[in-house]
């Protein structure tokens, strides 16, 4: 799991493969990814819209904004979570996913919560070693 702390808002995130529903030979791609939300902080905060910045394996970059997630701009209180799972395809085995949530506190106050960057790796990945 990859995790990254902003302003007491811890982002966790955990991506799987999904073999099932990916075509190698056609080059389809697809991961699932989780994600847990926890507000660490003294205040109730709203998450806003996201910000996504996806890389595959030869360096093409996919960027993705929208209000909220999963169709909720959840208000998370101090002490509790919220946790939703999304998909990311690619035309490549491998590739990697990094963002942002625009937040807002009770008290009004906009701020960026981090999220870490994560590897989107499946077992049809080449690697070699140098």
């Amino acid at each position: 799991m990859y995790e990254r702390v902003t302003r007491g808002v811890r982002v966790a995130v955990e991506p799987s493969y999904l073999e099932d529903q990916s075509d190698p030979d056609e080059g389809q791609f697809l991961w699932s990814y989780t994600v847990i939300i926890e507000n660490n902080g003294s205040e109730s905060v709203q998450l806003l819209s996201r910000y996504w910045h996806i890389t595959d394996a030869v360096g093409h970059i996919q960027e993705v904004r929208g209000p909220g997630v999963v169709g909720a701009q959840p208000v998370i209180g101090p002490g509790q979570t919220f946790q939703y799972t999304s998909g990311c395809p690619l035309p490549t085995a491998s590739g990697f996913m990094v963002g942002r949530y625009q937040m807002q506190s009770a008290s009004g106050e906009a701020f960026e919560a981090e999220i870490p960057p994560f590897l989107l790796e499946s077992p049809h990945e080449r690697r070699q070693v140098h």
